[in-house]
């Protein structure tokens, strides 16, 4: 059974990809301790989305009597005359800005086209050109390390890398990426495996890209994981543009966020970072969003945020200038038809500093997905302490484990957190999913139950900082929420990510459709099924995981 994007028109299908799902977030990206930054935003194409009515109610004009006329004309030139005023000063205030650094407000990062030459680009605008163009589809994704084998007939979704290449083929004008770091040759650690080839075509497919005058602009985190990759020269020399994003002297966390943005309408984002072991050797899962240019423009206001910051001498600003703002939020979610199937979705983002007017704050989008939730929250997480991680001295932090135990207790929904464990994992996290789990009480009608997904190593031991499910996940019966963080304060607190919450109501025209909660609730359940994952009461393969049961 293939899963692929309920009410999505996929864009593959079991006949299209006969290849293993390929993981692309190497177990490094876990280790938070080394300070980042990504790319400044860069301007998209002229172009605009379909505002549909459905689901969220239009608000009636407001009648208009013949005898009030000539009073609501005065009162539209007087406002007209003010706002014009209004807006001369602001402009005027706005120019002596200097939170962008060297970067005026009004000004962008150039086009690049082919090895180097460039384009002045253009605004952020065409919101209302080409509405009808839209039609928006999201279709689930992931990578399934090498060797990693479920049960025949098993749910699955599109594999990552061929969702990748598919959207650098289709892109025309702009491709915005945003990573943690960039590892996609073997030789960048010293590895000579033949699992490094997809990500090494990955670098050749995006060398292309910029060849055919599509411009890359790459924001990404400083200093990086990846001291030895030179595939960011290598962009840059093509014409790329790069900025390095210096979060821990500006939050004292890092960037950590992983998505695209293509043409200004197209999405990716999920846990993989730009690394060729997220292809082959790590486990990855997330979403690709087609033809929604609303969503995608809104997810390049966080871009944005990234490529500003990383601006020579840039500091965060007090206050974000208002085209930062989000109109696309937990209040106001984008409410549209995915290939026909109702939907609500928006994005929310991490730490707080980097969240300007409207935009939801991932720790409260993951907490509303739980208060929600009446019969199930399933989460599928790398690591999970309620502490903080990398300040000194650690802080006690139970914000999502108290969120988790409330909704099993008080509610009676079931619980099921789903953690990795691989070679460099941190043993001190199994105490805390050992007092989650002794909540449980399934005679007094509380539910909660914790395992550990292992990863076997097999031969691919001369791998370092991989063999790992790096997913960050969680699915209730009414909500998918697909995250960059792992469940631990410093991630929502000073370092920077991203979350998708989406929303799906079956539809009459299309009941066989599965909604995206629907298909995410199969993959984990797969997980959860599957020989690689251990209870907490069972026994861990040594070799494979610190752990040993």
């Amino acid at each position: 059974m293939q899963v692929g994007g309920g009410g999505r028109g996929s864009l593959w299908s079991p006949s299209t990809s006969t290849r293993r799902a390929e993981g692309l977030t190497s177990g490094a990206g876990a280790k938070m301790g080394i300070k980042a930054g990504l790319p400044e935003v860069l301007r998209l194409p002229q172009r605009a989305s379909v505002a549909r009515a459905w689901p969220c109610p239009m608000p009636p004009p407001s009648p208009r009597s013949r005898e009030a006329g000539m009073l609501q004309v005065l009162k539209t030139l007087a406002m007209l005359w003010l706002g014009t005023v209004t807006l001369i000063y602001l402009l005027w205030q706005v120019s002596h800005l200097s939170i962008w650094g060297q970067l005026h407000p009004k000004e962008g990062p150039t086009r690049s086209r082919g090895h180097g030459s460039s384009l002045t680009w253009k605004p952020l605008g065409g919101e209302t050109t080409q509405q009808q163009l839209d039609s928006c589809q999201l279709v689930l994704v992931e990578s399934t390390p090498q060797d990693l084998q479920f049960a025949a007939g098993s749910p699955s979704a599109q594999p990552l890398a061929q969702a990748w290449m598919q959207l650098l083929d289709m892109a025309q004008e702009s491709v915005h990426v945003a990573s943690y770091y960039w590892s996609l040759t073997g030789s960048d650690i010293g590895v000579n495996d033949s699992s490094s080839h997809l990500g090494e075509a990955l670098l050749q497919k995006l060398q292309q890209l910029l060849d055919r005058n599509v411009s890359l602009a790459v924001a990404t985190s400083h200093p990086t994981l990846a001291r030895n990759s030179t595939d960011l020269q290598v962009l840059a020399n093509r014409g790329a543009q790069v900025r390095h994003v210096p979060m821990g002297q500006l939050t004292r966390g890092v960037l950590h966020s992983k998505f695209w943005v293509v043409d200004g309408r197209h999405i990716y984002m999920g846990s993989a970072n730009m690394d060729w072991r997220s292809l082959t050797q790590v486990k990855e899962l997330g979403a690709v969003i087609y033809n929604c240019s609303r969503l995608a423009r809104d997810l390049e206001k966080t871009f944005q945020t990234y490529w500003v910051l990383g601006a020579p001498k840039a500091v965060l600003p007090k206050h974000w200038p208002r085209h930062f703002s989000s109109h696309i939020n937990h209040f106001q979610p984008l409410c549209a038809r995915f290939a026909g199937v109702p939907t609500t979705a928006y994005f929310s983002a991490s730490p707080p500093v980097l969240c300007p007017y409207g935009r939801t704050r991932d720790l409260e989008a993951l907490l509303t997905v739980m208060a929600a939730a009446r019969r199930f929250i399933y989460a599928s997480v790398m690591e999970y302490f309620p502490t903080t991680r990398f300040s000194r001295p650690a802080r006690y932090w139970p914000v999502l484990d108290n969120a988790l135990r409330a909704a099993a207790f008080s509610r009676g929904v079931q619980v099921r957190l789903l953690v990795s464990c691989g070679l460099n994992t941190d043993p001190s996290m199994f105490p805390y999913l050992r007092s989650l789990q002794a909540l449980s009480n399934p005679e007094a009608g509380v539910s909660v139950d914790v395992k550990v997904f292992i990863v076997p190593v097999g031969n691919h031991s001369n791998i370092p900082f991989s063999r790992v499910n790096h997913s960050k996940f969680m699915v209730t019966e009414k909500t998918a929420y697909i995250g960059t963080s792992n469940w631990s304060e410093d991630y929502f607190s000073s370092t920077s990510g991203v979350g998708l919450v989406v929303s799906q109501r079956n539809s009459s025209t299309q009941p066989a459709v599965a909604t995206v909660q629907e298909q995410l609730r199969q993959l984990f359940e797969r997980d959860w099924s599957s020989r690689y994952a251990v209870g907490l009461d069972g026994q861990a393969q040594g070799q494979d995981c610190v752990w040993q049961g």
